[in-house]
């Protein structure tokens, strides 16, 4: 079954849904909108308004299947995890790797966080440091805390200045 990519414009920027029939498969910022594929399965039609729903926090929990065809077992069981953290909650890096019952692996869970193919739907953004910091992704801090500050306002809206 051939992949086909769909395009979604949000407040974020462009947004490229790849998948087929079986799953998403990824889900990443573009800086350029192709022409979306014609005949694209309604699963990216799906997920494309789910996006939408979500930024417009009508969404909290996405329902859509994945397809991590290629994905190493370490790499889908960290992503898995991520699933499990609630909308508008964060944990540490230390957290995921403590869940999947491999403490020592903190560094490999912030590799296999970084490589997540399907952002926001799988919430790689909802890690952060230890010590509270936000801290690693892909698309940068300022995306990072635009999307914390979307699910959770009160705990991540940025303070004007005061002069």
């Amino acid at each position: 079954m051939a992949q086909q990519q769909v395009f979604y414009q949000s407040p974020i920027g462009w947004i490229s849904v790849i998948g087929t029939a079986n799953g998403i498969q990824s889900v990443k910022r573009v800086e350029v909108a192709e022409k979306s594929d014609a005949n694209a399965p309604d699963l990216l039609l799906q997920c494309v308004t789910q996006l939408e729903e979500y930024f417009e926090r009508k969404r909290t929990v996405f329902d859509l299947k994945i397809d991590w065809k290629n994905a190493t077992p370490f790499n889908q069981s960290v992503w898995n995890t991520l699933l499990e953290i609630p909308y508008g909650h964060t944990c540490s890096y230390s957290d995921i790797a403590n869940k999947i019952n491999n403490p020592a692996a903190v560094r490999a869970v912030g590799l296999a966080n970084r490589n997540n193919p399907i952002a926001i739907i799988v919430p790689c953004h909802r890690v952060i440091g230890k010590n509270g910091d936000l801290t690693g992704y892909f698309y940068g801090v300022d995306i990072k805390r635009q999307l914390l500050e979307l699910e959770n306002p009160m705990s991540f809206a940025q303070q004007g200045s005061l002069f």
